[in-house]
């Protein structure tokens, strides 16, 4: 059974919490590294190729302590193996939380209603092997018999967000022959400028819709199927169109042979989704072999979370750093800083596996919750940030814990410059914790009216993540480590991270007033939302 529902800010295990968060409220980084020359060694933690140094929190082993004992209080294990063992802890829309099954090994068992789920995903993984391969050979062409050149991926969330971050990240190991492009907005600029150049007779669009109603993804992949039609003479749809769907009937009404219909599973949620078929054109781009590398790197943290004991436990432990600044600081954000070019969608792709996860204000029993859930998530990728927002960071009056992720090798080396940016990782967690007291900048010889406009706080918290390289595999670990983060959080603040009932609402009413945009019918929302539409009315019809 699904572990149950507990009062957990009412426990003992919470109250110790909340008091060792009030004795060390006050204490500097300064004074914990200062009283334990053995800090760092003892608070960093190897899993699966990521190394992570959490030693510039405002914790100490008491602390950390109390909140291990309420991770448990909270069974986040049970929780943990109920998951794994494939029970329906989606408990809203009674289903499994199975994304760790995308990424089992061939021989792992993992059974949903009396069926092996695992033995599912690798035929699906394998027909999308067969495919790609195809693909990338230039075995599959398009009407007029050329290759194809480039691969539309059509989608929105989690469709989008997943193979859009992991191609970006992952472009080094791309067939520079082929091109993957990403719409997701219902904005008709976004498929326009994506489309503007291409060769119709070598573009293939991929498809990505469970249902094959989505409002934004089938809207895209009509106005795409009308792009190539009246821009190939006699384009064969099936020819430059597959879908990503377990809708068979309305993907050949579309134009699109079953056989090229690539399925995936109710208990797999689309923020979690991009290591199954929902990963069909980074495949193409990477390769069948490099994508399995990627879901290794997921299984192996799989396999961590699963065992390790919550004190050596990477996920668990960044996900009760999290919890201890949000529930017991107040901090209302989380940034996430990496410190890799090739990461510029990662903080993008983690918004909504948090956000959409946590973002919850009541708890798996429908009782409101009387504490605070899921942070924003929010960064940008290595020294940019620097110019921008950091000084909010630094000298500002918000508390923001931050997570630096460093690579050691990059993957172009151009003379001292990868030297220069893990300096800036390094001395910005450092800056950070430690800042420049007033006597430091006294000390300088700055003029004594600017010395406090040169003095630094520090005292902000940070986790260092440090990577050997970007590949395949660490993307998968990385992504991996986060989505056992969420759980963590999630598991102790006792809601369900795997609806998103909240994306629905303003889907509904945007299908209430489509129709009345361009119609003359009375309007009956309230004045703000009928001034609006009349305005819109107006602009259209040119008066």
């Amino acid at each position: 059974m699904s572990p149950k529902t507990v009062d957990i800010d009412a426990t003992p295990e919470w109250a110790a919490v909340r008091e060792h968060a009030d004795r060390l409220r006050d204490t500097h980084l300064r004074d914990l590294f200062a009283s334990d020359a053995d800090r760092a060694d003892a608070m960093t933690v190897e899993a699966a190729g990521l190394v992570a140094d959490y030693s510039k929190h405002r914790v100490d082993d008491p602390a950390l302590s109390a909140l291990f004992a309420l991770a448990r209080a909270a069974d986040v294990e049970g929780h943990r193996d109920a998951m794994f063992r494939g029970e329906k802890i989606n408990t809203t829309e009674n289903r499994a939380v199975l994304h760790v099954a995308l990424r089992a090994p061939r021989d792992a068992e993992i059974v949903v209603d009396g069926e092996n789920v695992v033995a599912q995903v690798h035929e699906v993984l394998d027909r999308m092997a067969a495919f790609s391969d195809r693909v990338r050979s230039g075995e599959w062409v398009g009407s007029t018999g050329k290759r194809i050149r480039t691969v539309v991926n059509i989608g929105i969330g989690g469709s989008d967000l997943g193979p859009r971050m992991a191609y970006e990240a992952l472009k080094p190991y791309a067939d520079p022959q082929i091109t993957c492009r990403f719409v997701s907005n219902v904005d008709g600029d976004d498929l326009a400028s994506n489309v503007e150049g291409l060769d119709p007779a070598e573009t293939l669009f991929i498809v990505a819709s469970k249902t094959f109603t989505t409002l934004e993804t089938m809207t895209n992949a009509r106005a795409a199927r009308d792009w190539l039609t009246s821009n190939l003479d006699g384009a064969d749809v099936a020819k430059h169109f597959v879908a990503v769907s377990t809708n068979l009937g309305e993907v050949e009404k579309f134009g699109i042979d079953p056989a090229n219909t690539f399925g995936f599973w109710d208990w797999v949620g689309g923020r979690y989704s991009f290591d199954s078929a929902i990963g069909l054109s980074l495949m193409v781009a990477i390769g069948p072999s490099r994508f399995r590398e990627l879901l290794d790197g997921m299984h192996e943290v799989d396999e961590h979370f699963r065992t390790a004991p919550l004190e050596s436990n990477l996920p668990a432990i960044m996900g009760l750093l999290g919890l201890w600044y949000r529930e017991f600081f107040n901090a209302q954000s989380h940034a996430v800083l990496p410190y890799a070019h090739y990461l510029s969608r990662f903080t993008d792709y983690l918004q909504q596996l948090d956000m959409e996860s946590n973002g919850k204000r009541v708890r798996r029993d429908g009782t409101p919750v009387d504490y605070q859930t899921g942070p924003i998530v929010w960064g940008t990728p290595g020294t940019n940030g620097q110019h921008a927002y950091y000084q909010l960071i630094h000298q500002g009056t918000t508390l923001i814990p931050a997570d630096f992720l460093a690579f050691l090798h990059p993957a172009h080396e151009l003379g001292n410059q990868h030297d220069l940016l893990i300096a800036n990782v390094l001395a910005q967690a450092e800056a950070l914790a430690f800042g420049k007291t007033a006597e430091q900048v006294a000390a300088e010889g700055v003029a004594p009216e600017l010395v406090p406009h040169r003095t630094f706080p520090g005292n902000h918290p940070s986790t260092t993540l440090v990577v050997e390289k970007l590949t395949p595999r660490t993307l998968g670990a990385l992504v991996a480590l986060y989505e056992h983060k969420v759980f963590v959080q999630g598991a102790i603040w006792q809601i369900n991270s795997f609806d998103q009932w909240g994306v629905e609402l303003g889907k509904a009413l945007a299908q209430r007033i489509v129709p009345e945009l361009s119609s003359d019918d009375e309007l009956t929302h309230d004045s703000s939302t009928n001034a609006l539409i009349r305005r819109y009315r107006a602009a259209r019809r040119g008066a």
